[in-house]
């Protein structure tokens, strides 16, 4: 219910916009617009990194322990494991953003990119830009590495607790169970870590706006088809 309630404000927030600038001949967006833009769609990104990790537990919790399950994974600690998915992706949206919007463009400001991308905005700073280069690469190795190392983790498990069960339809019953989390896993990390931990020799134009498309529109269209 969080990932598509997600992935709904997450694609409203930029395919609207993006839209209306194919089709218009004035291909500008105001300096508030494009920080908002920005703080919302980093914000439900970095919350559906953490989002996807607790659901790796949760898929861990529902296969290692079935019977135990309606306990462990109870009301009050999903609705907390939640928030705080959303707590924390808000936190780096406001803090990044912020710290991008206080500092000194120059030039015509045209942004080489399809959205207000954190990415392309960096281009456009006249000023010293290490202190958000800094904060950018640990958000991206708390919010991106960190979260894939605990799906990993968690997987491990599952894997062995699969192997463990006896009948050959009670694991296929708990590959398919997982196999929706992985492929969705796989397309927003993959396209995600691409963006954001490429070497700068990598950087051009063309492929940062086809990744933004990626993890943008491709892999929230698929996710209700995945999870279906």
């Amino acid at each position: 219910g969080n990932l598509s309630f997600l992935d709904i404000c997450y694609t409203t927030s930029s395919i609207p916009p993006m839209l209306v600038m194919f089709v218009s001949e004035r291909k500008s967006i105001s300096f508030i617009g494009c920080a908002m833009q920005m703080a919302v769609s980093l914000g439900l990104g970095s919350t559906e990194c953490v989002l996807l990790a607790v659901m790796a537990y949760d898929r861990y919790v529902a296969i290692s322990n079935p019977l135990r399950y309606p306990i462990i994974m109870n009301r009050v600690l999903y609705v907390h494991m939640a928030a705080w998915c959303w707590i924390i992706g808000s936190l780096n949206a406001l803090v990044q953003t912020v710290l991008i919007m206080m500092s000194s463009f120059c030039g015509n400001n045209t942004i080489y990119s399809l959205t207000c991308e954190i990415l392309a905005l960096l281009k456009l700073i006249c000023s010293d830009i290490s202190t958000d280069m800094l904060i950018m690469t640990v958000a991206s190795i708390a919010l991106l590495v960190s979260p894939l190392l605990l799906i990993f983790i968690s997987y491990v498990f599952i894997l062995s607790s699969i192997l463990r069960i006896n009948s050959t339809e009670g694991r296929k019953k708990a590959f398919f169970t997982c196999s929706a989390h992985l492929t969705v896993v796989f397309l927003f990390f993959g396209s995600a870590i691409f963006m954001y931990m490429k070497p700068k020799s990598k950087d051009t134009n063309a492929s940062d706006e086809i990744i933004g498309l990626f993890y943008g529109v491709v892999t929230p269209m698929l996710n209700p088809i995945v999870y279906s």
